[in-house]
C-alpha cells in the first residue's frame, strides 16, 4: 500500500501517525495511507512560509504565471487519472471527477493569467504637486482549509489565486479526501514551486486545522466546511485581527412556477437535488412548486429520480455514487427519520445493499411539506429533497427567501417578469433561471449571503479582494 507524506519547506514529510483512505464505493478498496500533522508540522510550515515569503512576493509575474500554468496543464492531460482517483475517493462518478480535474485545471490557468494582468491606480492628489499610487500586496501566509465534497476544485480555487498574488500557503485538506490535494502538491512540486511557498500538512480539523487558524504568523484563513465550525473561526480570526474568508451551508430554494416548462425543470431539479449524491452546498434542497403545476412536477420528477441507478463511482452506467462514509449516510437516514416524524411523504430513501460493500442510498423526495418542518430548515447535504406547495409568485419567493441560508436559489418559468423580480429580490449570492441552482462558472464570483458566505468572494477577479492588500502612496516630487 503506497504511503503519502506532507509537503513542507519543499521536502516530504513523514509524521507518527497514518490514515487509510478508502473507498466509499467498495470499503475493501483502500486507495493508500496518508501521514498526519499535529500542531507542530504546522509550526514547521509556517517557518518555511515565513523563510520564503518576501522572495515569492517580489518574483516576477512570469514565474508566477508559468507555475500556476503548467499545474493546469498537467491536470488536464492527467484528468483521466486524477478523476478516477476523485472517484475513488470521494465517490462522484468517474465522469463528475474527470469533469472536476478541468475545472481545477481550468482555475489554475486563469489565475496564471491574472497573476499578469495584477494592476493599480496612478491618480492625482486634490493637492497641488503630489501624485497617489493605489497598488495590492499579498497578505503574506495564507491558510487554507478545504472540504471533502470537492476535494480538487475547491483546493485548486484556493491555491491558485493565493499564489497568483504573491501569499505563500500552508493547506489542510479534508482528512476524508486528502488524495486530491495531495496530487496538486505533487504537481506545484515537480513544477518547481520555491521550497516553503507551498505546504501541504495533511490531519484532522481539531488539530492541524484548529493549529492553523490560530496560528499567530498566518494573517488569512480561506474555510469551506460547516456552518458550526465557520463560526468558530470566525470568532478566532475577529479576536486575532485576521482576514477571514468563510463558505459554509446552504439550504437553497429551486421555485418551480405554474408557467414552467417541466422539460426544463424537472431535468434541472433532478441535476441540482440528486447528482453528485446531493453533496453540494448548491444543491436544490427545497423545491418550491405552484399549486397548479406541483402533481405534475412531483409525478415526473419521482419518476425520474426511481430511474436514477446508484452505483459503484468506477461504474460507467452510474449515475448516483456512493455517500461519501458510514457517518454522512446514518446523518442522512436519520433525517428520513425526521421527515417520516412530521408526516412528511417519503417516497425512497433506503440503505441499498449492493454487490460491493459501500454507503449507497436511493434517493429520496419529501412531498407535503411546509417551510417550517426541519428537512427544511437544516442542511442535510445527500440526496434528499423536499417539495413545498405555494400558491403564487410572491408566495414562493417569500418561502425561498425564508432560511438562515442565501448561497444559491433557482427559478424555472417562462415569464420574463417573474425571473426578473426573482433575480432582484432573491436574498442569494447566486441566482439560476431555468437552470440547476448548482453549477457554476470558475472565472465569476462564487459566494452567498447571510450564513452561507462571509467575506470577499471566491473565483474570479473578485478573488484579488481577500488575497491582497491594498496599499495607497503619495510621493510630492517638489
Amino acid at each position: 500500500m503506497s504511503k503519502h507524506e506532507n509537503l513542507i519547506n519543499g521536502e516530504w514529510v513523514s509524521f507518527e501517525n497514518y490514515k487509510d483512505n478508502v473507498n466509499p464505493s467498495d470499503t475493501n478498496d483502500v486507495i493508500g495511507t496518508y501521514s498526519y500533522g499535529d500542531a507542530k508540522s504546522v509550526d514547521m510550515a509556517v517557518e518555511a512560509a515565513k523563510a520564503a515569503a518576501d522572495d515569492w512576493a517580489n518574483s516576477t509575474p512570469q514565474a508566477r504565471y508559468d507555475l500556476l500554468d503548467a499545474v493546469g496543464n498537467s491536470l488536464a492531460a492527467r484528468a483521466q487519472e486524477f478523476g478516477k482517483l476523485l472517484a475513488r475517493e470521494e465517490g462522484k462518478t468517474l465522469a463528475e471527477g474527470v469533469g472536476e480535474t478541468m475545472r481545477a485545471s481550468q482555475v489554475f490557468k486563469f489565475f496564471a493569467g491574472e497573476a499578469l494582468r495584477q494592476v493599480g491606480d496612478l491618480q492625482p492628489s486634490v493637492r497641488p504637486g503630489i501624485d497617489v499610487e493605489v497598488t495590492r500586496e499579498p497578505v503574506g501566509i495564507v491558510g487554507l482549509i478545504t472540504p471533502w465534497n470537492f476535494p480538487i476544485a475547491i483546493p485548486a480555487w484556493k491555491i491558485a489565486p493565493a499564489l497568483a498574488y504573491g501569499n505563500c500557503v500552508i493547506i489542510k485538506p479534508a482528512d476524508l479526501t486528502p488524495g486530491c490535494a495531495h496530487v496538486i502538491a505533487e504537481l506545484l512540486h515537480e513544477h518547481g514551486c520555491p521550497p516553503g511557498v507551498f505546504n501541504l500538512v495533511m490531519g484532522r480539523g481539531s488539530t492541524v486545522g484548529e493549529a492553523i487558524v490560530t496560528h499567530p504568523e498566518i494573517g488569512a484563513i480561506s474555510f469551506t466546511g460547516s456552518v458550526a465550525t465557520g463560526n468558530h473561526i470566525a470568532e478566532v480570526c475577529g479576536k486575532m485581527k485576521k482576514k477571514v474568508q468563510l463558505e459554509m451551508g446552504g439550504k437553497n430554494p429551486m421555485v418551480v412556477l405554474d408557467d414552467a416548462d417541466l422539460s426544463v425543470a424537472v431535468p434541472a431539479c433532478l441535476n441540482g437535488t440528486f447528482f453528485s449524491t446531493g453533496q453540494r452546498c448548491t444543491a436544490s434542497s427545497r423545491l418550491i412548486v405552484g399549486a397548479g403545476i406541483h402533481d405534475d412536477f412531483v409525478a415526473e420528477l419521482t419518476k425520474q429520480m426511481k430511474a436514477l441507478k446508484v452505483g459503484d463511482a468506477l461504474d460507467s452506467s452510474t449515475q448516483i455514487g456512493p455517500v461519501v462514509d458510514e457517518k454522512q449516510l446514518k446523518s442522512n437516514l436519520d433525517y428520513i427519520d425526521i421527515a417520516k416524524s412530521e408526516a412528511a411523504e417519503v417516497i425512497g430513501g433506503e440503505r441499498l445493499e449492493l454487490d460491493k460493500p459501500g454507503f449507497y442510498q436511493a434517493p429520496a423526495l419529501f412531498v407535503g411539506t411546509d417551510n417550517s418542518m426541519r428537512i427544511n430548515r437544516e442542511e442535510i447535504f445527500g440526496p434528499c429533497g423536499s417539495v413545498i406547495k405555494v400558491a403564487d409568485f410572491e408566495e414562493a419567493l417569500a418561502v425561498a427567501n425564508d432560511t438562515e441560508f442565501g448561497l444559491s436559489a433557482g427559478i424555472c418559468t417562462s415569464s420574463l417578469k417573474f425571473a426578473r423580480e426573482f433575480k432582484r429580490r432573491a436574498q442569494a449570492g447566486m441566482v439560476m433561471v431555468n437552470l440547476p441552482t448548482a453549477g457554476v462558472d470558475y472565472h465569476v464570483p462564487f459566494g452567498g449571503r447571510k450564513g452561507s458566505s462571509f467575506g470577499a468572494r471566491e473565483q474570479g477577479r473578485y478573488a484579488v479582494e481577500f488575497y491582497t492588500t491594498v496599499k495607497t502612496s503619495y510621493v510630492f516630487a517638489g
